[in-house]
Order: C-alpha cells, then structure tokens, then sequence
C-alpha cells in the first residue's frame, strides 16, 4: 500500500459516499425544498409528495438528455417546469434552488476525513471530483482542497474523463504522478484508471468489487488505511 504514494503530486477524490454519507443529505435537501413549497407554492405541494417530485425530475430528465450532468440546472428546470404548470411564476425555481442548496450543503464528514485531509493538503494538491451539486466550500471542508471540479463545470459527469482531465491540468502534473480515491468502481476508478492515474476503492460499506472489472490499486474502508 506505501508505495501507492510513490512520486504522486496530485490526489483527486471523490466526495459523496468517499467523504461523507450522500443519501441523509439528500434526504434533508428534498425535505426542506418540499416545506418551503408548502409555503411558496402550496398548490404544487398539495398536488405532489416526494416520490411523485421525484417522478417528475426523471421526466424533466429525458426532455433534455444532454444537461442532466447539470444538477443545479435540472433540479431548477424541474421547479420551473411544476410552478408554471399551476400557475406560478417561473423564476420562483430560483428561490427554491437556493433552498435546496442551502440543505445539499449540510454534509457531515466521515470521521477520518478531516484529520487525513488536513496532512495531506501541506503534501499533495488536494482536488475533488463530484458529479453531484454541493458547494464544497460551504461545506466543512472546502478548505482543505486547492480546487473543485463538478460535472457542470467539466461539461460531463463521471465516468466521462472531462472532470479528471481539468484536475490534471490544473495540477500540471501526468496522470502517473496523480491518485484518485472513489468509491463507485465504474465512476471513479475506471475513467482514473483509463487515464493512467493510480486508484484507490474506498469502500466503506463492504460491498463486493464487480467481477467483470479489473481492481483498483488499493481498496480501503477508511482513509486512516492509507499511508502517510
């Protein structure tokens, strides 16, 4: 495992699922978007619950195939679309995007986070990856990277390289000289691993790594597992 950081310069991570659990943010974020619609907008509240606004992203979705690597963009083209729909004002979405956000961004680390990222930042440059919307730096940890990525910026999610590229390039470094840590075996580590990057499996739930694919360099269920 030591040798995993052998000549590396840059580390790109991953964050949902790699850094801190996805799926309560997530949780929250709907949450608090649904209460401010009971409020701002009571008809479509009335007419829909989670699972139903949920329905209606997907469709909102496949009216526009080539943006849905933009969270933000089809999370407000779907409000946009509802309010409208029963007589609402468009730019309402605006509002209730902000709302979202504000919930997206409440993320609690995994314990081993913070202490990790703190060394290594004075070591390496620090960039995360994400498909997702959060505004890392206002998270708690915006401050340990050096620089952000999202699909939104790249132009493309995961695993298309766009996102590893601009971090490589940032860095000005070559993909041997740079480390990905991720935690979805075809998002993360195939594309990092295409480009020549060493990889890392963080795999905090035990999951079985596919079959049909080759391993990652080093698969750990904690950062504190990583030398250094």
């Amino acid at each position: 495992m030591r040798e995993l950081l052998d000549g590396i310069r840059l580390i790109t991570i991953d964050l949902d699922d790699t850094l801190w659990p996805c799926a309560p943010v997530i949780r929250h974020a709907e949450e608090s978007l649904y209460r401010w619609l009971e409020t701002a907008a009571p008809v479509v509240a009335g007419a829909h619950d989670l699972a139903s606004l949920r329905e209606h992203r997907r469709y909102t979705a496949s009216l526009a195939p080539h943006r849905t690597h933009d969270l933000t963009w089809l999370r407000r083209e779907h409000l946009r679309l509802l309010l409208t729909e029963h007589g609402y004002a468009a730019d309402l979405a605006d509002e209730g995007v902000r709302v979202f956000r504000r919930a997206r961004n409440r993320v609690q680390a995994f314990e081993d986070v913070a202490p990790v990222l703190d060394m290594w930042r004075a070591r390496y440059v620090l960039v995360s990856l994400t498909n997702g919307n959060v505004d890392l730096h206002r998270t708690p940890l915006g401050g340990f990277f050096h620089h952000h990525v999202d699909a939104a910026m790249a132009g493309a999610a995961k695993p298309d390289p766009a996102m590893f590229l601009r971090a490589l390039a940032h860095a000005g470094v070559e993909p041997q000289q740079a480390l990905h840590l991720g935690d979805d075996p075809l998002r993360d580590i195939s594309p990092a691993r295409a480009l020549g990057m060493r990889t890392v499996w963080v795999n905090r739930t035990g999951a079985e790594w596919p079959a049909d694919m080759a391993p990652a360099d080093g698969e750990v269920k904690s950062l504190n597992e990583l030398p250094g």
